[in-house]
């Protein structure tokens, strides 16, 4: 009877050792797809965030051109060339 008993008990170890190593997996699978999912949620992102990166490096330099700039300081400060009677040379 007592080679039953220890045979039970390995059998019912092994089992729960199964179970256990079944239930690891399965979370595991779960986590990897999870993670995927993120993964691919995070690549979007980060595309889109290029994208734009992009787009405001493009504005920037269509707001810092010269021609703007210079039509700019023209029409909100009155900036002008100045005409020769006004330029001086000034020599150390």
């Amino acid at each position: 009877m007592k080679a039953f008993n220890r045979h039970s008990v390995v059998i019912g170890i092994l089992a729960i050792t199964v179970m256990a190593s079944a239930i690891t997996t399965i979370y595991a699978r779960h986590e990897s797809r999870r993670q995927f999912a993120l993964l691919q949620q995070l690549t979007a992102e980060r595309d889109e965030l290029g994208v734009e990166w992009g787009r405001l490096q493009i504005e920037q330099s269509a707001w810092s051109a010269h021609s703007r700039v210079e039509e700019m300081a023209r029409k909100k400060i009155g900036m002008r060339m100045p005409v020769t009677e006004e330029i001086e040379v000034v020599r150390q």
